[in-house]
């Protein structure tokens, strides 16, 4: 049980989060009107891409260092699960835009810096695919890792901030706190940040394990 607390609370507050995310009351906007419950699914997506990709950033980091391929393995297995969840949050991202801005694709800075970062990323896969040598492939892909996570941060958070932008909180627009004088957002809403986190933690174990068994023979430190 000491082993699998961590799945059990990922269950749990995903279904709080589910559950609640569709049937608590919210606040009657303009324009969002039903579609701010997505603030529940769509924004928790960046905050477990934001988790999965530093980690790949550590990983990297350590096998420059250590030389060690585990870390290697874990690296890509990171960047692999962020990815994933950031095309998740990009999808969201569409479909809420649809109904509140009229399109799924505005060109809004906060969704073409984003694209732009999760295709860097989309290339580091391509990049490790170009390689035969596995050492070769090692190290060429922490470096790039590192070059990919530094622009991640200007590219998502830095630029949308300081660029005129309709997504909330960006752009000079205020934020989800204005519409949430009740804090009835806010109580499902952390827990989906932790909820969604935990889940790709797991997604990014179950990867990596796997992975594990099939180099096993090639990475003995593994």
């Amino acid at each position: 049980m000491k082993k699998y607390w961590w799945k059990i609370l990922c269950i749990l507050l995903l279904l709080f989060v589910i559950i609640a995310g569709f049937l608590i009351s919210v606040p009657a906007k303009v324009i969002l009107h039903e579609t701010i419950r997505n603030l529940f699914f769509h924004v928790p997506m960046w905050m477990v891409m934001f988790v999965l990709f530093t980690v790949s950033f550590v990983c990297a980091i350590l096998y420059l260092r250590k030389g060690d391929f585990k870390y290697d393995i874990a690296g890509e297995t990171a960047a692999s699960a962020g990815l994933t969840f950031g095309v998740i949050g990009i999808v969201t991202g569409a479909v809420w835009a649809k109904f509140t801005w009229g399109q799924y694709w505005s060109n809004d800075p906060k969704q073409l810096y984003t694209a732009a970062a999760l295709l860097i990323y989309f290339a580091y896969f391509v990049l490790r695919n170009s390689f035969t040598n596995i050492d070769s492939r090692a190290k060429v892909s922490a470096v790039y890792n590192i070059f990919a996570f530094a622009l991640l941060i200007p590219l998502t958070v830095v630029i949308p901030r300081i660029t005129d932008s309709l997504h909330p909180g960006n752009g000079g627009n205020p934020g989800f706190d204005i519409y949430d004088s009740t804090g009835h957002l806010k109580v499902v809403l952390y827990p989906a940040f932790i909820g969604w986190t935990l889940l790709g933690c797991w997604c990014f174990n179950l990867s990596y394990r796997f992975k594990k068994v099939k180099y096993k023979k090639l990475f003995k430190s593994l």
